[in-house]
């Protein structure tokens, strides 16, 4: 599987919910670890952005492990385990978002220099609202804005819309793991 494909599966685990008998079947550490292993294909170096992207997928994957065991039957338990519980979920999805606009920000600086502007403007656009949608129903969750149901809409149309795009890009020759700069190849 390319990996741009793992990563846009990744998010698909992380973002989707498929559930059965109120249990989400799609696990978000197994998400976060699809980019996370998507991410390490296409590092180059240790201080490259998608090694950075990668660290972060990688915290996720256990943060979001974590909140899933946090998230269990809670009837009974004080009021300290609610406040954890609730400080575990704001950290998941602040961390979730930063780990997004850091992905879209790797991939975005490896598909600029081929000339492929229309690609990095729309996934620039994309990470924009990803992120900005999500402060939003963040916010929103807390009681600071009454902004209805069209911002988990926008939202998730915007998320949909940001794995398509990285479906479509998983072939392109410069997002495979062992593809190298033509100066590279040079003797």
């Amino acid at each position: 599987m390319p990996p741009v494909t793992k990563i846009a599966t990744g998010f698909v685990f992380v973002f989707g919910a498929l559930r059965f008998n109120g249990f989400d079947l799609l696990f978000d550490p197994v998400g976060w670890g699809l980019c996370a292993a998507g991410l390490a294909q296409l590092q180059r170096s240790v201080d490259d952005p998608f090694s950075r992207a990668r660290f972060f997928a990688a915290v996720m994957a256990c943060a979001s492990f974590v909140v899933m065991l946090a998230s269990g039957e809670r009837s009974g338990h004080p009021l300290t385990v609610f406040s954890f519980s609730h400080v575990l979920g704001l950290a998941n999805t602040v961390g979730a978002l930063v780990t997004v606009w850091l992905v879209v920000e790797a991939i975005i600086g490896r598909i600029r220099p081929r000339a492929e502007s229309s690609r990095t403007a729309l996934l620039d656009v994309l990470r924009w609202a990803v992120v900005s949608l999500g402060v939003l129903g963040l916010l929103s969750g807390y009681g600071y804005a009454d902004l209805g149901p069209a911002t988990t809409i926008a939202w998730f149309a915007t998320v949909v819309a940001l794995i398509v795009v990285l479906y479509g890009s998983a072939g392109l020759p410069y997002l495979a793991p062992t593809w190298e700069p033509v100066a590279d190849r040079v003797p």
